[in-house]
């Protein structure tokens, strides 16, 4: 009966890095508790209990406790509440969930709305969904997607743990949804190899058994995916939860995979159970050669049993003790009877010890998980270190990398030093595996970032669609603008309905406008676009804005043989008849007004469809002195008089 464990099988970076610093807390004796369950796993939550660090479920359990928040993270208001307690805190969020919070606290500080692709009730998303500053909308299914309703603009952002392909196909909807649609692929890594992994295992496999809680979701999801390939699949919280006649000892071939929240032991617990089925006699030699046998790279556990100035030394059931030098130890306030993890340098060191080191195994997890992201192709996060030549030294997640200089950008850079200190995102373009050196470029990204967004940009874009956009620049013909991803060109003919003698009499620089998509040309990558076409013509509204009878200043235009034209507004003017000129007779319509000059005009009709205007200058003139006359008033005495002779009749 052959066993196959799939290598990405258990905890999760982020899980384990919250079970080893909670375990560590439990050993230093400080009194404190888990917000919540720290993992989906009723045997990592036990154990921790069991060493005297319980779970809580609300703040005010903690009564002055040390807290852990646990790697699904939790809200600012959680937060906020914790303090208010007088609880320390202890944040053993995931560093991948952690930056899925900033993103929705950066992405939402202007009050954009927020579309979290995720589990409504999963304690993640709630965590992130308080993080937000606008209007949060949770989807777990195509079918929410598409009952959203329509926004000028958004940020997606995932659960860490969601299917890939599920994400895919729920973002497909909300581009339609979405005119101007952020995209965050907020899913850790782990998750898209962990599921690839138990995919090809099941396929290959008579029976799978997945290990871990039943109440984790992404335990359940690698279920989900296994059963599918491979209808002999369980899923097993420990070793006696496995059915009796599960498998045939002889002939089937097992696969075990386990969730991210799944701890080493219970894994190894299965295994052995299993192995146990296959091997039902086993001699003391073979346990005993199974237990000593260790070699170089070889990850040990152990228990501390002495501690001295320049080193610690750990049991770890051989016939030699392990020795870890001060400068190889990354746990701090080791003490005896500590169970510490460590790799195997040397199996003897000349004098019978055995060379343990705890900094190569961060060192080797750093490096495992770049080659992960290698491999998915992922971008990387680094920060400039020093300046060499012919190029930059990179921290890069914690390993060293290079990146020419040709690889900074896609312009000649002068000055490299002028890159030391800045975070920048990478792809990794060579791996000497022997050597755990790198080469990565930032120019790399740079490009397929440009490229992704142009094409998902002429994907969305269609003749007559209006899109917002950002104004980058003007030339004498007219303005580019952003259109998400690709520029498109407003010709000076189309920015107004009046003539303009430049753009920026119109529009400037970063401005945001709405425009219209007046004609496509992919092959020469080609977008024109029109801005006047969305505001109103100046004659829309004309007979509104100027009924008959009102009295506007405008602008003389110019002078013909029979009267002048007056602008009232760019766009708009009207005819002042050689008649209506002044209030007396003229024969040339130059005796009355000049070019140039401001006067004062009745409007004495408007034809929106011939577009025409009538305007009078005499009656305007007319109007105003009229209305200036006063009207006799009655001398005082004299009023007094008629006051008395009225008394008298």
């Amino acid at each position: 009966m052959p066993i196959e464990v799939a290598a990405h099988a258990g905890f999760c970076m982020g899980v384990r890095r919250a079970v080893e610093e909670a375990m560590r807390v439990a050993a230093s004796g400080v009194p404190s508790c888990t917000l919540g369950e720290l993992a989906h796993n009723p045997v990592v939550v036990d154990m921790l209990r069991e060493r005297g660090v319980p779970p809580i479920h609300t703040p005010e359990e903690a009564q002055g406790r040390q807290v852990l928040i646990r790697s699904h993270g939790v809200s600012p208001d959680v937060l906020a509440a914790l303090a208010d307690c007088g609880s320390p805190i202890i944040d053993l969020t995931c560093p991948f969930v952690a930056r899925l919070h900033q993103i929705v606290a950066d992405g939402t500080a202007d009050g954009t709305p927020v579309i979290m692709v995720g589990e409504r009730e999963h304690p993640e998303v709630k965590g992130t969904c308080g993080w937000a500053c606008g209007d949060v909308y949770v989807v777990a299914t195509e079918e929410e997607a598409a009952a959203l309703p329509e926004m000028p603009c958004a940020i997606a952002a995932a659960q860490t743990t969601y299917p890939p392909e599920r994400w895919e196909a729920i973002t497909a909807i909300l581009r339609q949804k979405v005119r101007q649609l952020r995209e965050h692929c907020t899913i850790c890594n782990a998750t898209p190899v962990r599921q690839r992994e138990a995919k090809e295992l099941a396929a290959r496999a008579d029976a799978m058994i997945v290990v871990g809680g039943h109440a984790s979701a992404n335990t359940q999801k690698l279920y989900a995916a296994c059963k599918a390939l491979c209808p002999r699949t369980i899923q097993v919280e420990c070793a006696a939860e496995i059915p009796p006649a599960f498998a045939n000892t002889e002939s089937d071939f097992i696969g075990i995979t386990a969730g991210a929240s799944t701890p080493a032991g219970s894994l190894e617990e299965v295994y052995t159970h299993m192995t146990d089925i296959q091997n039902t006699e086993f001699t003391m030699d073979v346990i005993d050669a199974s237990m000593t046998r260790i070699r170089p790279g070889q990850n040990v556990t152990g228990k501390v049993i002495l501690v001295r100035e320049d080193a610690v030394v750990v049991s770890i059931g051989y016939k030699s003790d392990g020795v870890i030098k001060m400068s190889d130890l990354t746990q701090e306030d080791v003490k005896e009877g500590d169970e510490i993890e460590a790799e195997v340098v040397k199996v003897n060191d000349g004098d019978g010890n055995v060379v343990l080191s705890q900094r190569n195994i961060v060192n080797r997890k750093a490096w495992e998980a770049l080659m992960v992201k290698h491999a998915a192709g992922e971008y990387v996060e680094g920060v400039g270190k020093e300046a060499v030549k012919g190029g930059l030294i990179c921290d890069v997640e914690g390993v060293r990398a290079f990146v020419p200089a040709s690889q900074l950008a896609q312009h000649y850079v002068e000055k490299i030093g002028e890159f030391v200190g800045k975070d920048m995102r990478l792809k990794i373009i060579e791996v000497d595996e022997k050597k755990k050196r790198i080469v990565a470029s930032r120019k790399a990204v740079i490009v397929e970032e440009t490229a992704a967004k142009e094409k998902a940009a002429w994907e969305r874009l269609e003749k007559g669609i209006i899109i917002h956009g950002v104004v980058r620049r003007l030339t004498n013909f007219g303005a580019f603008v952003d259109v998400g991803g690709v520029d498109g060109l407003i010709h000076i003919t189309d920015l107004s309905w009046v003539r303009v003698g430049h753009p920026s009499e119109v529009v400037k620089p970063n401005q945001e406008i709405d425009v219209v998509v007046l004609n496509l040309d992919p092959e020469r990558k080609r977008i024109q676009l029109g801005y006047k076409q969305l505001q109103p013509r100046p004659w829309d509204n004309a007979a509104e804005r100027y009924p008959e009878g009102c009295i506007v200043e405008g602008k003389v235009l110019r002078t013909v043989d029979f009267g002048a034209f007056v602008e009232l507004q760019p766009g708009l003017d009207g005819l002042v008849h050689i008649s209506q000129c002044s209030t007396t007779h003229i024969s040339k319509v130059t005796d009355a007004v000049q070019a140039g000059q401001i006067v004062r005009v009745k409007v004495l009709s408007v034809d929106t469809d011939k577009k025409r205007i009538s305007l009078s200058i005499r009656q305007a003139i007319e109007d105003e002195v009229f209305d200036e006359e006063i009207e006799p008033v009655v001398d005082e005495a004299e009023a007094e008089n008629v006051t008395e002779f009225s008394s008298e009749e």
